[in-house]
Formats: structure tokens, sequence, C-alpha cells
């Protein structure tokens, strides 16, 4: 608006000044300088919308840095600590959850014993087959401090690996899923639903994209599970829920017949 009036006002003062001068004989200096007073008087600046528009510049934070944000309107600068800014702009989907210790694992060359035992257990057994992802979901319980697993298999091994889910438990029931990794439709489904992308191979290990609310506690990747009881245990990091994974993605063939124990020890 300055660039706008300056022309305008320079013409004004010039044309009454010129005028005054020889009226009261007063001196052109002082008549522009009155007239300049009472243009800048009339000239009001257009009202605006009080919308304060806020611009954030994103600067490598460390521990000790701050967050500056700026007003367009007002120029006013706040001032954020990093810390802050992680937890109230960021939100909590944006929070690292804490790392998971390994696992204590073992085998036990008893399987004989074992197989018998679990084929006379309500829920021991199952058939994993060709093509197919067992997942058993396994939740936090309150009178437990870690969870132990044993299982075996029949003429042929299996893959297997063990995750955590950060979610609230609601109920301390085992279950199972199945799912036909086969079928590509199905995968990205139970991808969705676990939050798990599996990416690599069951003969080396498969490694696992997890997000911010699942943790990987071991890979899968297959085991001789057909030789010697496979067992394991690990300590709660905390409320969740263990996802026991039994892969025979790898599998054209061969259906898998699993003989498996979970159970919680203090």
């Amino acid at each position: 608006m300055a660039s706008q009036c300056r022309p305008q006002s320079g013409s004004l003062v010039n044309v009454h000044a010129a005028e005054n001068s020889i009226k009261d004989g007063t001196s052109e200096d002082q008549e522009v300088a009155g007239q300049g007073e009472k243009l800048a008087n009339q000239i009001q600046p257009p009202r605006e919308e009080a919308v304060v528009r806020m611009i954030k510049y994103h600067t490598p934070q460390g521990s000790g840095d701050i967050v500056m944000i700026q007003s367009e309107h007002t120029g006013a600068v706040d001032i954020l600590s990093a810390e802050l800014e992680t937890s109230d702009l960021l939100g909590e989907q944006r929070k690292a959850q804490p790392p998971l210790a390994s696992p204590s694992t073992w085998t036990t060359c008893k399987i004989r014993e074992f197989k018998a035992k679990m084929g006379k257990e309500k829920n021991a057994q199952m058939v994993v087959k060709r093509g197919e992802v067992v997942t058993v979901r396994v939740p936090t319980h309150p009178d437990g401090k870690r969870v132990c697993w044993e299982f075996a298999t029949d003429d042929y091994d299996i893959g297997f690996g063990v995750y955590f889910d950060w979610t609230p438990v609601t109920s301390t029931a085992i279950t199972v899923q199945v799912s036909e990794s086969s079928d590509e439709d199905d995968e990205e489904e139970e991808d969705a639903i676990e939050g798990l992308t599996p990416v690599g191979d069951v003969e080396r290990g498969t490694k696992s994209s997890p997000r911010n609310r699942y943790g990987e506690i071991m890979p899968v990747y297959r085991r001789d599970s057909h030789r010697d009881v496979q067992a394991g245990s690990h300590d709660y990091p905390g409320e969740g829920i263990y996802l026991l994974k039994f892969d025979n993605s790898y599998s054209l063939l061969r259906n898998k017949t699993l003989f498996f124990h979970v159970y919680y020890t203090s």
C-alpha cells in the first residue's frame, strides 16, 4: 500500500504547498510536512482477518535442540524444546517403542516323549498346511513374568519366529490365527492387521519391518523341529501380546503336524 500511495501524496502535497505559499507566505517545506501528516492520518491500511499462520522450521534435532515457531501475523516467536515437540506435535504414534531383549532358547532330544504328551493335551496339536502361516497370539498374564514355549513337528522342519504387540491386553485367552500366505490379497490383509511385512527368506531367516506398535524378538527362520524339541522363553517387556509365528509358506507340497506347548512362569 505504501508504494501505491507515495506518488499520489507527493502530487497533492506539491499542489497544496504552492497554493498556501502564495496566500500565507509560509515556506514550502513547512507546508509539505503539514500536508504529509494529514495524508498519513487519512490513509488507513485495509483491515485484515485475524488469522495467524504458523510456520515451523525443520532442523536436525538433538537432545539439546529447540524448535522455533514464528507467526506471520504478529512476528512472535514461540520456543519449544525438542522433547515437547516430539510428544505434543508429532503424536503418540511417532514414539519409538523400547528395544526388546533377546529370548533364551534351547533344544531337548526327548522329542518322542514330548509329542506323546502333547498328543493327549487339548489344543496342543494342529496341522499347518502347505503355504500357510499360523500365528499363536499369547497375551501377557498378570500372574506371570515370563512366557515359555516348546514345539516339535513330524518328519519335516518348520519356520518359527516371535514378535511382540504393544497393544493393551483385554483378554488373557490364547488364540490361533491362520493365513494363506500363497494368496497375495490375504497376505496383505494379514500384514495390515498384524503390522508385520515379511521381507526375506525363511531359509536364511525372515526379517520383518514392524510398525511402531510391534517389536521383533526373534526373526522367522526354519527350525529342525522334526529332530529336537525347540524351546525358549522371554521375560515380559510390559503389557502386550506375544505373536508366535509358525511359517510353512515355503512348502509347496507338504503339510506339517505341529505339537506345541505355551505357558507362563513367575
